[in-house]
């Protein structure tokens, strides 16, 4: 487990009209400061990242479709620096994940339908200076083979 992550279980509750899945709350320990809230996608096998922030935490979940979330600590000095950990979520494993600062991220679309990310940040989006540090997906720095272990 990479020092700072945190994962909220989510529980979805159906009725004869839908369902509802509570994502965040003011009350919840995993909350902290509230930024922006966006969406983004991916089709399938299409993988996006990297990035880190060095300001603010995101904190996400996957509402359709399945993703695999791979998080990267290169942060000098910490209890987890150089560890990977990687994680499915999405329709069949709700959950919320927090990404803390300085710790690249990335995730793939694992299903056969688009992947739909919410990630919910603790500071918005600053256009005139972005907090974001972006590496390739297939960059030699982080140790990482986004292929699908078979097993």
């Amino acid at each position: 487990m990479i020092e700072g992550v945190e994962i909220k279980k989510l529980q979805v509750v159906p009725d004869r009209r839908g369902h509802l899945m509570e994502i965040l709350r003011l009350d919840d320990d995993i909350f902290d400061k509230f930024g922006q809230i966006t969406l983004s996608t991916a089709y399938p096998g299409i993988i996006k990242g990297w990035e880190k922030h060095q300001r603010k935490n995101d904190k996400v979940v996957c509402v359709k479709g399945m993703a695999k979330l791979v998080m990267f600590d290169d942060r000098e000095g910490s209890s987890s620096e150089g560890e990977l950990m990687e994680i499915s979520i999405g329709e069949h494993k709700p959950v919320l994940v927090k990404i803390p600062t300085g710790v690249y991220h990335g995730y793939k679309c694992i299903s056969e339908v688009e992947a739909y990310m919410v990630s919910i940040s603790s500071e918005p989006y600053n256009h005139d200076s972005p907090d974001v540090e972006r590496l390739p997906y297939d960059t030699p720095d982080i140790p990482y083979d986004w292929e699908i272990k078979m097993g």
